[in-house]
């Protein structure tokens, strides 16, 4: 599209973070995206100089080595790296959800031991929900810890976790007392480096996102300090569902600037490529279809900035936060089929950027909670 992306939400000095970032960008992810998906996770060079540069942990405290910024610099950020279309960083997971439980939820001494660390890239970190027989459904969780004399023994596993494979830091659900439901299931911090018992499975083949970090995790017998209860033991879910929703955020973010990038990419090529003699942008049918794309990318944009400006004054509610989910996600699909369509045959071939943007889109409409279940939480509210 022509006119300029509208952010109402960005502050000058978050602007220039996304100069700054998106040069950056620029610059790194085409040399090492074919690195990234060869081996299936993101090097750890790249999160080591992502920190240098101030990417990593912008909204966590000076005092604790962050860019003591807000959620707007984190979603600038987010802005400047999905413009790219590429998928493999899992600094969202890092930086966007982990950082923030402990920056919230955490004592004094594992602010001060974990997120320095986390905003140099010395450590990577990880949220561990979802389970191979529960994924949306978190009160069914069946990951159990029991308290041993100096801490909690660990045992369960976990599936589909960003960041899984090459995590330091690893929240985990877990139940702490299966009689009381949700009100049992606590948050533990495991340390994988020294943690006896912990595996991690092979990198999951996924149709798209093939650069990003996604592991199933085991957990047998593994001893976790107690220090290392994150909250109170019983507010798991609490916390979770607290949080919920800027996790959600973050998914429409990436959602609509992977919509533009579609657009953007589309109309150049319908520009350039010829058919019958003139380029594809002159077949009416084309030029509508076109229009159709940008006019619902542009009402996506208008909802996503709408959403941002409620969670910075006063917090997204849980049925807000569903709706920017499903609805982005659902339309980001929409538009990117509808491009990759005008791109005819090139637009299955993986060196064209919307085949990439196809594949990876799909997951979106799945993680932070499938769809289905987010039209469940809205219908709550009635």
């Amino acid at each position: 599209m022509n006119h300029p992306v509208s952010r109402p939400w960005m502050t000058d000095e978050a602007e220039d973070l996304y100069s700054m970032a998106s040069e950056f960008f620029d610059r790194e992810i085409p040399a090492r995206r074919q690195l990234w998906e060869s081996q299936r996770h993101v090097d750890r060079e790249f999160w080591l100089r992502c920190g240098k540069l101030g990417l990593l942990c912008v909204a966590v405290p000076s005092e604790y080595g962050g860019g003591g910024g807000s959620f707007v610099h984190q979603a600038t950020v987010q802005e400047a790296y999905a413009r790219h279309g590429d998928r493999s960083w899992g600094n969202a997971m890092h930086s966007g959800v982990v950082a923030d439980y402990i920056v919230q939820y955490g004592s004094e001494e594992q602010r001060q031991r974990w997120l320095p660390k986390m905003a140099t890239g010395e450590y990577v970190a990880a949220l561990a929900m979802t389970e191979p027989s529960a994924g949306s459904d978190l009160k069914a969780i069946r990951t159990r810890a029991e308290r041993t004399l100096d801490g909690w023994r660990l045992n369960g596993s976990k599936i589909f976790i960003t960041n899984g494979g090459t995590a330091d830091l690893v929240v985990v659900a877990c139940s702490t007392d299966p009689i009381k439901g949700a009100k049992g299931i606590s948050l533990l911090v495991v340390e994988t480096a020294d943690a006896a018992g912990f595996s991690r499975g092979r990198p999951l083949d996924k149709i798209g996102q093939h650069g990003a970090d996604t592991n199933e995790l085991f957990f047998d017998d593994v001893i976790v300090p107690a220090e290392n209860l994150l909250g109170e033991e019983g507010d798991g879910f609490a916390i979770m569902m607290r949080k919920l929703p800027q996790e959600r955020l973050i998914v429409g973010i990436t959602a609509v600037t992977a919509m533009e990038l579609a657009v953007a990419v589309t109309t150049d090529y319908v520009k350039q490529r010829h058919a019958f003699g003139a380029p594809l942008l002159d077949k009416q049918h084309v030029r509508f279809e076109l229009a159709e794309c940008a006019t619902l990318t542009t009402v996506a944009r208008s909802f996503l900035n709408e959403c941002m400006a409620t969670h910075l004054a006063t917090g997204l509610d849980l049925a807000t936060s569903a709706m920017c989910k499903w609805w982005l996600t659902d339309v980001q699909c929409q538009v990117i089929d509808k491009c990759l369509q005008l791109h005819g045959g090139y637009g299955y071939m993986t060196e064209y950027p919307i085949a990439r943007l196809y594949a990876d889109a799909r997951a979106q409409r799945i993680y932070g909670g499938t769809n289905e279940i987010q039209k469940e939480l809205i219908a709550r509210t009635f």
